[in-house]
């Protein structure tokens, strides 16, 4: 995911965004690419000294120059669609683990991303508060927005995705639809696994 979105640089091969070839040599390529790609981190990552609709607001406020007006109609609607219309005056340390990944979320969303990369948004969470956070990853994927995410959380990538890749030890070892390879696992390293979540 970070060489994805640019933030670390891959040494071989090559690798291509939104159908844009992944351009480090290029500053203002980088910085085109990085507006079509979102981010969530799996430590949330929000300005503690910022309120829930300053987090969301800002990046767009930067980099894109909305208008205030234009930024708070947007935060307020982003807010509302993971269920958090009620706490755009709270500040981060006011929320619960699930209640700021949801933040993390929308703040993600109001570049516009053609991708949204999830990189294991649930790990720090208390185990009641994962359902929130994928019941909004899941009406993501359902309205359509391509998601990469890297997980553990099994049974919501068999639901969710149309395609898994089960990567062991830095190398892909299995990729294809999730029926297939959770029914008929091909490699030991991916029966090991599915066997050790029974």
């Amino acid at each position: 995911l970070r060489c994805i979105n640019g933030l670390e640089v891959f040494q071989h091969g090559a690798l291509s965004v939104q159908g844009q070839a992944l351009r480090h040599d290029d500053p203002q390529a980088m910085r085109a690419l990085r507006q079509q790609v979102g981010m969530i981190f799996q430590s949330f990552n929000l300005f503690p000294h910022l309120n829930v609709g300053r987090n969301v607001m800002l990046a767009p406020g930067l980099v894109k120059g909305t208008p205030e007006a234009q930024l708070q109609t947007r935060a307020q609607a982003l807010l509302q669609r993971v269920g958090l219309a009620e706490k755009f005056a709270a500040f981060p340390d006011q929320l619960s683990g699930g209640q700021q990944q949801r933040v993390a979320i929308a703040r993600a969303l109001a570049m516009d991303p053609g991708v949204l990369l999830c990189d294991e948004i649930t790990s720090a969470l208390d185990p009641e508060l994962v359902g929130e956070v994928l019941g909004v990853v899941e009406g993501l994927a359902r309205d359509g927005m391509t998601l990469l995410m890297v997980t553990h959380e099994m049974g919501f990538a068999r639901k969710v995705s149309n395609r898994v890749i089960f990567m062991h030890q830095g190398r892909v070892h299995e990729m294809g639809p999730p029926a297939d390879l959770f029914a008929a696992p091909q490699t030991p390293e991916l029966k090991q696994f599915l066997s050790s979540l029974h």
